[in-house]
């Protein structure tokens, strides 16, 4: 049986507290912690913060050694690519950097995907992606960011998808980090850019009419357009 509701909410609190704390310099690398020091300061049992601790490892944030205690480990050992390493470093003061970063990652590998996508996207794919288009449309003239973000979600889900290479449709996660943490950050502008839209369809067209070129070259202009519109409010 799976831990109960109120053990996992637990084990989430404490997991993204000491996350934060440790992507935000709160906890220095080198610094030692102990399961009861954990276990006192967030009110849980030795088992929740063991969890949490063991999750942290498997992120390269902390090393856990018998008589020594955990450890705080440099960020040149973490996973960065871990979606809630990149949501917690986009919740501190680390967040200019870490979007910079990121936009480098995706210039790297979106437009790649987009021509890939246009030589090997299905029809379906290819509805879905019209489809999210024509949402981002909608929620963009009525502000919607919410809803506004989901169809941009599911536009960049689909395009890694219909790219066909396993390698890219396992980064939608950083992605969508990317996109959401733009959003819940107050760093998209109240009514999305219009010629952002724009891209996406002309994305969303490329692919349909198998124009490999043309679906990269406009996936590169959506990422640096987003790169500029972060830069602008940083």
């Amino acid at each position: 049986m799976g831990a109960s509701p109120n053990v996992s909410a637990l084990h989430d609190n404490v997991l993204t507290a000491l996350g934060a704390a440790v992507v935000s310099g709160k906890y220095p690398p080198g610094a030692v912690i102990t399961l009861e020091g954990v276990s006192a300061e967030h009110g849980v049992s030795r088992s929740v913060a063991r969890e949490a601790i063991r999750v942290l490892e498997s992120m390269g944030l902390v090393a856990s050694r018998r008589r020594v205690g955990i450890t705080i480990q440099p960020a040149v050992n973490w996973n960065v690519f871990d979606p809630r390493v990149i949501r917690w470093r986009l919740e501190s003061e680390d967040r200019a950097a870490q979007l910079v970063s990121l936009s480098e990652l995706r210039r790297g590998f979106e437009p790649a995907a987009a021509a890939l996508a246009a030589r090997r996207a299905n029809p379906h794919q290819c509805r879905i992606m019209a489809a999210a288009v024509s949402d981002m449309v909608v929620h963009g003239r009525s502000g919607d960011l919410v809803a506004y973000l989901q169809a941009d979600k599911i536009f960049h889900q689909t395009l890694l998808e219909a790219s066909g290479n396993e390698m890219f449709r396992a980064l939608n996660a950083v992605v969508a980090e990317v996109l959401t943490g733009r959003t819940h950050h107050g760093m998209m502008p109240e009514l999305p850019n219009p010629a952002a839209i724009a891209l996406h369809d002309e994305v969303a067209r490329a692919v349909r009419l198998r124009d490999e070129a043309g679906a990269e070259s406009a996936m590169r202009a959506i990422i640096d357009e987003a790169a500029r519109a972060v830069a602008e409010d940083a």
